[in-house]
């Protein structure tokens, strides 16, 4: 998910393409109450990883089926709650993927800087640390006073993290190595206050970011933007719902806009193939042309 990632546990429960039927109906039928009755829709994600996520929620609740399961969350808001956050285990970083970082110095801030207003997408934003490394370098780079970043994710819990700006103390020497990487260009603690044993982002970091709860499985397009950001997500969407999400994020930016993708993600083999030209194939940054 930089993004709100999803854990892929490896537990006993091995994929069966010969599973039994009883175990697809249970599945369709709790998936189906989860979005008629909370608006959440994981209808349409690959079968095989989530189901071993669902196992592995059945298991942590100390229930024995997928049945048990259904009913404690349609009858406990708390449990669902449970359920969301556990199919969203953030798992993100500052500057994650620090060759991204430096490529989108390189090749996407000029373009940006042709623009009078920047608007910025982080679609699945998860705990907001991609977001706090896109505002310092727009800040480095002398442009966050005309842009606003939009960081959106479904999960309610990871977007309180986000907007409070807190993160461990621990994992500063390893946001420290992925900004120098990156090509910061400064002190990376300027960027944060320490406190016992966590940090907190400088507030003017967060005077631009618009934080907001966002499904990519069922909302729609909020606004025109310059740039997408979408990380390491759509690798557990189903085909369907790929193309429904490359639909909205279309949709959504401006002529010659700028979409980036996860390392294992691609505008290949979708149905706006012909839509972009790639800025850096590798790093996944790609332009919207038509």
């Amino acid at each position: 998910m930089s993004s709100s990632d999803f854990i892929d546990f490896e537990d006993d429960i091995p994929y069966d393409p010969n599973q039994s039927e009883r175990e697809n109906i249970e599945i369709e039928l709790l998936l189906e109450g989860v979005h008629r009755l909370y608006g959440y829709d994981f209808r349409n994600y690959a079968a095989p990883s989530l189901r071993r996520r669902i196992w592995h929620h059945v298991h942590s609740e100390q229930l024995q089926t997928i049945s048990g399961l259904q009913e404690k969350i349609f009858h406990d808001r708390e449990c669902f709650e449970r359920f969301v956050n556990n199919l969203s285990i953030p798992v993100t970083e500052m500057f994650r993927d620090p060759n991204l970082f430096r490529v989108f110095r390189e090749k996407v801030i000029p373009l940006l800087r042709t623009y009078p207003y920047i608007r910025i997408w982080h679609a699945g934003c998860s705990t907001g640390e991609e977001v706090y490394s896109m505002a310092i370098l727009l800040h480095e780079e002398g442009l966050y006073d005309k842009a606003r970043i939009y960081a959106t994710d479904m999960n309610d819990r990871s977007l309180q993290m986000a907007k409070e700006g807190i993160v461990g103390i621990q994992k500063m020497k390893q946001y420290t190595k992925n900004y120098l990487e990156a090509g910061g260009t400064r002190s990376f603690s300027e960027y944060y206050t320490a406190k016992y044993n966590s940090v907190i982002f400088q507030p003017f970091l967060r005077k631009n970011i618009i934080f907001a709860e966002h499904n990519l499985a069922t909302d729609r397009s909020f606004n025109e933007f310059n740039v997408i950001f979408c990380r390491n997500v759509m690798i557990y969407f189903d085909e369907t719902l790929r193309n429904r999400v490359h639909s909205l994020f279309h949709e959504s930016l401006s002529h010659f806009g700028v979409l980036v993708l996860g390392a294992k993600e691609s505008i290949h083999f979708t149905d706006f193939t012909d839509c972009y030209e790639a800025l850096d194939r590798e790093e996944k940054i790609y332009r919207k042309v038509k």
